[in-house]
């Protein structure tokens, strides 16, 4: 706790009272498009994932036709 109180003064002398709500925007922008990234990249990855499983399964279905008919 006592180092929280340190850094918010520090940084109240580096910046002024004036400047702390623009940065704390900042921040929250900051953070919030991370978020909106982070979630689209999980989006992302879990799509690809489907694709691939899809794509996995249309091989082998080709692969399980092809040997049956050289089979025959």
């Amino acid at each position: 706790m006592q180092e929280m109180i340190v850094i918010f003064l520090i940084v109240l002398l580096l910046f002024g009272a004036k400047k702390i709500p623009e940065l704390a925007r900042g921040v929250g922008k900051g953070m919030g498009e991370f978020k909106k990234a982070k979630t689209e990249f999980e989006r992302e990855i879990k799509e690809g994932e489907q694709e691939g499983e899809k794509e996995w399964e249309q091989s082998d279905q080709t692969s399980e036709t092809q040997s049956s008919t050289s089979e025959d």
